[in-house]
């Protein structure tokens, strides 16, 4: 069996939507590893939404071309939280929530508490944006 179908197989035992590449270093070594994961992405079978972070994907209705099974939005809080980041609503969220504004933010911002984050999260044009506690309010 080639790393490829490993890969595969273990992908769809997964209930997980994300997955890091330190979940499948046993399957292999580092170059066969990227090997297959590269190999993945073209085949459509996941994408890539970071440095070591994939996510299932699916046939976008549109082009047809691969997407993430579910929004940014949703798979970025799980990925922080398979990383060890605890996640909490944007002050603008929160502000939407308790009823202080009308307004929804119209990029993804996640709070990260008093973590400061640098990790680049995406897929195609929509990227993460962070804020922390250390920020002023504005």
């Amino acid at each position: 069996m080639s790393m490829k179908d490993r890969l595969i197989s273990s992908l769809r035992k997964r209930r997980a939507e994300v997955f890091l590449r330190a979940d499948f270093a046993d399957l292999g070594s580092e170059a066969q590893l990227s090997r297959a994961l590269r190999e993945l992405v073209d085949d459509g079978i996941i994408v890539k939404l970071g440095v070591g972070v994939y996510a299932k994907a699916k046939p976008s209705v549109l082009s047809g071309r691969p997407i993430p099974v579910r929004p940014v939005e949703v798979l970025a809080p799980q990925v922080l939280k398979r990383l060890g980041v605890r996640t909490y609503p944007s002050r603008l969220v929160a502000a939407y929530n308790a009823g202080r504004s009308t307004q929804l933010p119209a990029k993804v911002v996640i709070n990260t508490g008093n973590r400061r984050i640098a990790r680049k999260l995406g897929f195609g044009q929509q990227f993460i944006q962070y804020e922390n506690n250390f920020q002023r309010a504005t």
